[in-house]
């Protein structure tokens, strides 16, 4: 008898939140809290270490950024972006951080600015180019923050050129490289099983393996 293979048709995007979108965003949220205020606490020593050229300290600027990128890419729902940075603003703010409730404030610019780049290609676009955008995004805000509301801003315009560039590097490379990387590791441990992004063909845009009607999996293409 003659086999088949039967192809999996993509699932409609929702978006609506699911109990396990919410549960897991804050895991996401709460574990990025904690890194944000350990980076808190190296952040006088590593800008002290790059302040051999003005402005380059922006490129620590990613250490806080990555939150929103990872939860945007796992969760793939409006708003998630949002939710994971402003959580783990939150929880380093509580746990204790030098900059006090100026965190948040930053916390939401930054995740507004990796929600409006996935925002902008409709929540249905997660390769590397759209995940990179998303973390120049989050650099441009903290960039344009820092810059424009902290004593940088009454500092030379190459200082905060320097400044502003290095931070949407650091975005791209530390918000958003990694985070793919991440979330492309942890599909395929299976941790994310329950989302979209836990197919590998949604991560980073490999077959995705599916079951034929003879017990074995087939591949079905992009």
């Amino acid at each position: 008898m003659a086999t088949t293979s039967i192809t999996r048709q993509p699932r409609a995007f929702s978006a609506r939140w699911r109990v396990v979108d919410i549960v897991v965003a804050s895991v996401i949220g709460v574990a990025s809290g904690v890194i944000f205020w350990a980076w808190g606490l190296a952040w006088t020593p590593l800008s002290a270490a790059l302040a051999f050229a003005p402005g380059l300290a922006g490129l620590l600027a990613g250490g806080w950024l990555f939150a929103g990128v990872l939860g945007g890419i796992v969760i793939r729902k409006p708003g998630a972006a949002l939710f994971t940075e402003v959580v783990a603003a939150v929880v380093s703010m509580l746990v204790g951080t030098q900059w006090g409730f100026s965190t948040l404030i930053w916390g939401v610019v930054e995740g507004l600015g990796a929600e409006l780049v996935l925002a902008a290609f409709l929540y249905s676009n997660w390769r590397l180019g759209v995940v990179l955008l998303s973390g120049a995004g989050a650099g441009v805000a903290v960039g344009l923050l820092d810059t424009n509301f902290t004593d940088y801003a009454a500092l030379d315009f190459g200082f905060k050129a320097v400044y502003f560039v290095s931070a949407v590097a650091s975005g791209i490379v530390i918000a958003g490289l990694l985070s793919w990387l991440a979330a492309r590791g942890l599909a395929r441990a299976g941790a994310l099983s329950r989302f979209a992004s836990g197919r590998l063909a949604a991560v980073d845009g490999e077959s995705e393996p599916v079951r034929s009607d003879s017990g074995t999996e087939a591949t079905s293409t992009p």
